[in-house]
This record gives C-alpha cells, structure tokens and sequence, in this order.
C-alpha cells in the first residue's frame, strides 16, 4: 500500500525541481515531527490492546507442531498428570455460535494435552490474525520512512483498532467483511451438511441457535480464570484459553446440543411451560451453578478404594454374593447362577488386569483378542479342538467354530437360511436369541448378515464365555434359563437359536421351553441344533421323542429337520403359531393357557411358570402382524400404537417419530463430530435409558452395536425398540448390571441419574458405570445442572477426563472419558469372598 502511494507522487510533474525539493524536505520534518508525536501515544495502546494477540502468536508457534484434531483418541496420548489438566480451543464458527438470542449459555470444553489436541482452525485463526498484525506492524513502521501522509496513518490506526473491536463483540466486520463472510458460509454449510466439516476442519460442535456463551479452558485457565472472568466482554484472547466469536443465527434447528422451547420435551419428557426467552433471575443463577459445576472438583470428598473380592478384576456384584449363594437351599435349577444382589450397593473400584490394554478395533476384534485383558485359558484349553478360543502368543484367537459349526459360522448359518429360505436373514430375520452362546461366534457372524443377535450364557464352568464375546465386540450379557423370566418383552424375539446350549428343555412340563414361546414372537422360528436331532444313542432318543411331544403339545410345527454335512451335524427347525385355532383343538390343556391376568411383558424378577399365551389375534396389537422387513422397520412406527400415547404426551405415532429426529440431530451434530469420541474405535454402546431407542437408530451406519436398556421404572417402550430391528433388556440401575467389567465403549445416560437418585446412592450408580465401562471410554450424561455437577464432581475425583460441558436454561451435557486410574487403597467384600 505505502509503495503504491509513493510511485503515484513521484510520478507526478512539476515546474521547478528545487520548489519540490524545498517542499518535499519541509514535509519531511513536518511528518517526521507529527510521527514521532503519534508514537508515543501508539505504542502504549499496542502494549495493553494487543497483549493478546501477541499472546496467540507465542501460541501459534506451539499450535503449529500439532495439527491434529481437537480430542483425538488415539493410544497413549494422555498419561499421568497430563490426563488432569484441560486444553486447547476451537473457533466459534466450529461450533455454530449465534448471537439472535439475548440469554448467555455456557459451553465449556476441555481436553487434556494442550499441544497434541489442538485443531487445524485453531492454528489457522491463529495464523490470519498474526498475519494482521505483522502488516499492521510492518505498516507503521514503514510510515516512518516513506512520509505516508496523516490521514493515512489515522485511517490504518482505526482500522486496526476497530478490526479487533469486531473480533471481540463477534460482528465480524473487518477489513472488507472478511470475516462476516466466513462466518455466513460456515453458517450455511451447517445448515445445509447438518453442521460437519471435513477431518482437516477439526471437530464441529452442534449448538442451539441462540446467543451462547463459550468457554476454551487450557493449561493457564485457572491461573487467569479471576482475570479473564472480568475482561471476556472487552477482549478477544487468541490463544486456547478463551475463543469468543458471536455469529448471527442461520438455522435453529440443525445446530442442536440441547433443544430449546417446545423440543424440550423430546428432552426431558415434560411439556415446557417456559417459551423461547428466559429471565435474567433464571440466567444468572444458571450461571452461578455452572460455574460452580467447573469447579467442584475442589470440594469433592470422594474417597475411593479397591474392591477386595474373589473374582479380583472380573467381580460382578449381583453374581458374585458369596453369602448367600452359600445359603442356598438347592441348585437343582441353576439357583447359584441367578442374581443374589447384596443388600448395599458397592462403592469400591474394580481393579484391572495386570497388563490390561486398549481392547483391539473391530472388525479384527472378533478374531482376536489381547490375552491379558481376558486372561483366561480354560476354555481354550477344554474348547480347543471345536475352534472355540486358541492361545496364539500375547493373543486370543477365535478361529469362528463352535461346537456344532467347527467348519465355520458363516457356513451353518447358510445351512439355515438354506433349510428354510423363509428365514431370510437380515430382511424378515433381524433379531435373534442365541442361548448358552459360548463365545458367540454364531451372533458374531451374523452381522454380516445384517442381523442383531442377543447371545446369552451363564457365569459357570466355561470360563469367562461371556466376557470373550464382549472383548470381541459381539452383543451378550450373563443370564441363565433358571427359575426366573428372562428379562425381555414377550413376543419380541424372530428368531432363537440352541446349539448344543445344554438346556434341558423337555422337563417339568417344558418350563423352560415355554420361557423361549413367551419371548419368541408369532411366526417366529426356533433352530434346535443339538444331539438328540441327529444321533441314535438311547439317551438321544429319548430326549427327541419328549421334544416331539413337548412341541406338538405346544402347536409349534416342525417345519425340517435337516443334516449339515460338511459339520456332520442337524438341526431340526420349528415355527411357533400365528393363531389360538390349535390351542383351541387340543384334547388336553397340557401344557395349560396362562390366565387372562397374567402379564406376559412382565419380566423383572418374575418366577416361571409353565404356562403358555395366547397368541394376540385383535389387528390393532402387537404381535398379529411381522414387522415390516428390515431397514423398513426401523424407520416405520409400528402399526398397534395407533390409539396410544407417547411417553412425551403426544400421539405414540407422532411421539417415536419426534424422538427420532431428535436423535438424528443431537448424534450427527454432536456426537459424531463434537465430543472428542473416535467413533472408529467404538464398538460396544449402551444407552442406559433408551425409551424407543432413538439414540441406537440414529447409529445406524456406523459399525456399533446399543444395548437398549428400560429401567424397570420407565415406561415400558421396549416391545417398540424390537419392533424397529432393535434389541435391549430390562434393569434396576441401583444393583449392578449382568456383564463382565470392562465391556462398554461409550455409555450413554439420557435423564437417568436425576431419577434413580431418588431410590438409591447415585455414587453406587457412577461406580457401576465405572465397572462396565472399559479404560478409554466415554460416559455422555443429559440431566438437569445439579445432577451434571454431580457427576462431574465424581468424575473428577476418579480421575476421568472432562470432555466437554455444555448447559442452557437448567439443562446439561457432560462428555468424560475414563482414564486407567486405580486407587491403591483395598476394601475387602465380605459377600464377594469364597
């Protein structure tokens, strides 16, 4: 600009050279005079104005090694007390900031390694406004030199002056409507690409459309926290400290953390009285409770121990009560097996394995396992020769047999399809119960298929069956067919599955058999690949001619049986009735119809009975149509909740597609790109409130799997999570959850804490998750702000990691990974030790 101005006065003509040279010199000790005044009251207003930008240079120079994204989850990133300290930034327009409304929320997000965690905008915020700079300064001192007139340098002083003054209030008017251009596209990129950018971009935060307030805490945060909190309305801090740009609003509805006004309800499940504006009283005291949240760590008094038990790092409370499986009276029916919570909920740690590491990425997962996570080698040991589990060095190897599919799953479950093509896998067949699973490769392998398998085994002599399948990645919990229900919904189940799972299915009038009709639903099939199908001993015989009576007395229809020769083995496959005409016709009521005022749904704690249901035939409910085929399902509300209504008040119809669309927002514009979470390493998901499961279907393309579980004391919305291809159980959050330590990636908890701290110690409930949930993971909380601060105080003093923090109005969203912190301090479990 100055050279410019320069060639257009030397250019110009004139009569005398030596009038212009006088002139010329006097100008010069004019300006020179005038510059040297104007200095000295410059450079002071570049000390205290700019002390920030020079701040965000120093930084530059860190952010600059690490271009990487913000919150990447890669091995080894964090260790020791790196895993306690908070930072690094990202640039408003990351995450959609508006500025329409006039309420303050507060966003604070947090990460760990200040230096490796850092985004590319970060760096290139850093680096435009540092270019600014240098020309701003390079300019003034150019001006010293080459006799820039003075209505030059006043302009250029005020607009550097107002260039800062609209980075801090966020109007973003500088230098041509540069940066008001950017932050418009960028705005409209999310509303038209649902508020992603690409990897290089960094990760984007999906917020509510509304005037929200940001907070980028970093190493020095605390340190200048006093400081900042008084100066946040005057100065822009380029640095990972603090990053506030205001942007006006574009699209509400597409850049969503936590809805606002009549979308609350999607929430919260209440109706909101409360509109689209709230009060300054409200505001404030929001605030203060945020602020307190951010620093409560302070004032925790959590003192945590290690559970001393028998089964050391594998304890499961509610299966390891010593004390009163001892005082059993029988076991004849699998009693020792079943759930024996103890009165008080533990409060201790789990400890880890020793040589306990990041658990292998599916899809190699589910042929490989690290052996010291799982050290186990019973199984391998006794289970060997039928391609169960192998020793392979410093891994666990799953070669995909088992005990009636040596050759391989894919093969028998072909075999099946291929012996009753109307099973049709992944289309009319989505959800599937495989009992006494062992180490699940069948359920494993059925992904391929597009198929959803709940595989369960007891906690018995095949060691850690159970834990194998998860340390796979592959869906199972720990249950027995006993003297209690299973804890699923009647009529749910297309499709269960027994290879050679040692059930006695036959005795005491087909008890247990009667268990799979309640939860196997109209139409569905039951495979039975066992002995007695193929083999001619007397024991065999026997069995297959008490099944026969057994089954026909049940008016299921044997449909094949079929030999599989390439594993020298059978199956014998049968379909459970879609109407009450054979229960009508049968000249015995052997076994008998359950009573009218029996519950077929109720399954929490509810003993056996050997009764059968009739089978729904009123076209209006569940169970006298097949769900649409799958993805169809998924999508299409089921046909019986026409006359309902939804858990949150409206038509059930309208209800479950609201919540939908819900989910799909708050999992695309903030989940997936805005906690920090490498989705790619995610395999194994619960969503510890999961309603009509619309969180586990807005995952439907990623390679995940949810347990959907309905608290016993929810409404009962599990029958609509497997009408849509899903799957889930029921559970009491205040005993423990029947899975092995360290089996879940990400955890989910939508408005649990809030309630279940009603009925029992919300620390037990955190110290449950902490048990399920593996080194690494993520726990995601959506509660009420007393219940956040909470969590994150707990949080804290376990050593986890806050993520991220987000509140508006009373509402909250807490994102913390779990670090591999244990305490040293033991505290013995009298109920837990043989």
């Amino acid at each position: 600009m100055a050279t410019g101005k320069y060639s257009r006065v030397d250019g110009r003509k004139s009569s005398s050279y030596c009038s212009i040279a006088t002139i010329v010199v006097f100008l010069i000790f004019c300006l020179v005079g005038i510059w040297m005044f104007m200095s000295s009251s410059i450079v002071p207003v570049k000390n205290s104005e700019f002390l920030s930008m020079e701040t965000g240079n120093e930084m530059k120079q860190t952010l600059s090694k690490s271009v990487s994204k913000q919150f990447d989850d890669t091995s080894g990133d964090l260790s020791g007390a790196e895993t306690r300290e908070y930072g690094s930034g990202l640039s408003s327009k990351e995450l959609g900031i508006t500025n329409e409304d006039n309420s303050l929320d507060t966003l604070v997000v947090e990460s760990n390694n200040e230096e490796k965690e850092s985004q590319n905008s970060a760096e290139k915020n850093l680096g435009e406004n540092h270019a600014n700079e240098s020309s701003d300064e390079k300019t003034e001192s150019e001006s010293g030199q080459k006799m820039l007139d003075e209505d030059d340098g006043k302009d250029r002083e005020t607009n550097s002056r107002d260039r800062e003054s609209n980075l801090e209030t966020g109007e973003a008017e500088n230098e041509g409507g540069e940066m008001k251009n950017k932050l418009h596209t960028e705005s409209e990129e999310s509303s038209g690409e649902n508020g992603s950018e690409s990897a290089e971009s960094g990760k984007n935060y999906g917020v509510d459309g509304t005037a929200d307030k940001l907070k980028h805490v970093g190493k020095e945060a605390n340190l200048t926290e006093e400081k900042n909190g008084k100066n946040q309305d005057e100065h822009l801090e380029l640095s990972a400290d603090h990053n506030i740009v205001e942007s006006k609003e574009n699209n509400q509805a597409s850049n969503e953390i936590l809805p606002a006004g009549a979308q609350s309800e999607i929430l919260t499940e209440t109706t909101t009285q409360n509109g689209a504006w709230s009060t300054q009283a409200v505001e404030s005291q929001n605030e203060k409770k945020s602020q307190q949240s951010s620093t409560s760590s302070k004032n925790n008094d959590h003192h945590w121990k290690l559970c001393k038990s028998t089964a050391g790092p594998d304890y499961i409370p509610c299966l390891d009560n010593w004390q009163v499986i001892r005082k059993l009276p029988s076991t004849m029916h699998y009693e020792h097996r079943e759930r024996h919570c103890p009165d008080e909920a533990p409060t201790c740690l789990v400890p880890l394995p020793e040589g306990y590491k990041r658990s292998v990425k599916w899809p190699k997962s589910r042929d490989k396992i690290w052996y010291y996570n799982v050290p186990h080698t019973k199984l391998a040991e006794v289970k060997g020769h039928q391609n169960w589990v192998k020793v392979t060095g410093e891994y666990l190897t799953f070669p995909g047999g088992g005990t009636q599919f040596v050759n391989g799953a894919l093969h028998y479950i072909d075999f099946i399809q291929e012996s009753v093509p109307e099973i049709a896998w992944g289309k009319r067949t989505r959800v599937v119960l495989d009992v006494g699973c062992g180490v699940a490769s069948f359920g494993g392998y059925l992904f391929e298929r597009n198929v959803l398998a709940m595989s369960f085994a007891p906690k018995d002599e095949h060691e850690a069956q159970v834990q194998f399948t998860l340390e796979r990645g592959i869906p199972a919990i720990l249950n027995v067919m006993g003297t209690k229900r299973l804890p699923f919904p009647s009529s749910v189940f297309d499709l269960v599955h027994c290879a050679r799972c040692r059930v006695p299915w036959h005795v005491e009038g087909g008890k247990l058999l009667l268990e799979l009709n309640r939860v196997l639903r109209p139409g569905g099939y039951f495979v039975w690949s066992a002995t007695p199908v193929y083999r001619k001993g007397p024991e065999d015989v026997g069995i297959w001619q008490e099944m026969s009576r057994l089954t026909k007395s049940m008016c299921w229809e044997l449909v094949v049986v079929k030999k599989d020769k390439l594993n020298n083995v059978g199956a014998a496959i049968y379909r459970k009735p879609t109407s009450n005409d054979c229960y009508n016709k049968r000249s015995r009521n052997a076994p008998p119809l359950c009573e009218e005022s029996d519950d077929p749904n109720a399954a929490w704690d509810v003993p056996l009975q050997a009764c059968m249901h009739k089978v729904p035939v009123d076209s209006t409910k569940r169970g006298s149509f097949w769900p649409a085929q799958w993805p169809e399902r998924l999508e299409k509300p089921p046909y019986w909740l026409n006359s309902q209504v939804g858990v949150y008040g409206k038509a059930a119809q309208s209800d479950l597609t609201a919540d939908y669309s819900h989910w799909k927002k708050v999992v695309s514009q903030s989940y997936l790109s805005g906690m920090g979470i490498d989705w790619s390493s995610v395999r194994n998901v619960m969503d510890m409130k999961a309603v009509y499961g619309g969180f586990a279907a807005a995952l439907k393309y990623l390679k995940v799997w949810v347990m959907n579980v309905v608290p016993i004391d929810s409404p009962d919305t599990l029958p609509i999570i497997y009408e849509r291809g899903l799957f889930g159980m029921y559970h009491d959050w205040c005993e423990s959850f029947n899975t092995y330590p360290r089996t879940y990636d990400v955890v989910h908890a939508d408005h649990l804490f809030s309630s279940i701290k009603k009925r029992c110690k919300l620390v037990a409930v955190i110290v449950e998750v902490d048990r399920i949930l593996r080194p690494e993971g993520k726990l995601i909380v959506r509660d009420n702000l007393e219940t956040i601060s909470e969590v994150e105080s707990m949080a804290k003093s376990l050593q986890w990691e806050i993520r991220m923090i987000y509140s508006k109005d009373n509402e909250g969203l807490l994102c913390v990974r779990k670090t591999f912190w244990r305490p040293t301090e033991e505290e013995p479990i009298k109920s837990a030790i043989v």
